[in-house]
C-alpha cells in the first residue's frame, strides 16, 4: 500500500518554489489579514519578499526587507527536509 505523499509538505515546496520565481522587487497580492484590513503596519510585512530575496541570493535586500528572512527559510527548510525523509521512511515500511 503506498502512502499518500504529506500536504504540508507540498504547501512548503509550492510556496517556496514560488518566492524563488517570483521577484522580490514587485508588488504581489496579499493575503495578510491585517493589510487587507487597511492598516499600514504588521509584524511580518516584508517577510515573504526578505525570503525571495534570499532565495534570489541578494542578503543584502533580504535583511532590509525583514531580518527574520534568513531564520525563517532556515526553519523551512528543515521543516520540508524533516517531512520528506518522514515520507521516504514510510514509504520503506510499506515496501
Amino acid at each position: 500500500m503506498l502512502k499518500r505523499f504529506p500536504f504540508e509538505l507540498v504547501c512548503w515546496l509550492g510556496g517556496l518554489l514560488f518566492l524563488a520565481v517570483a521577484n522580490p522587487g514587485e508588488t504581489h497580492f496579499t493575503v495578510c489579514p491585517l493589510a487587507l484590513a487597511g492598516l499600514n503596519w504588521c509584524p511580518g510585512c516584508g517577510l515573504g519578499r526578505s525570503v525571495s530575496a534570499l532565495l534570489h541570493g541578494d542578503l543584502r535586500a533580504s535583511f532590509g526587507y525583514h531580518w527574520l528572512g534568513l531564520p525563517a527559510t532556515v526553519i523551512l527548510t528543515h521543516r520540508i527536509l524533516i517531512l520528506f525523509k518522514n515520507y521516504l521512511n514510510s514509504l520503506r515500511i510499506y515496501a
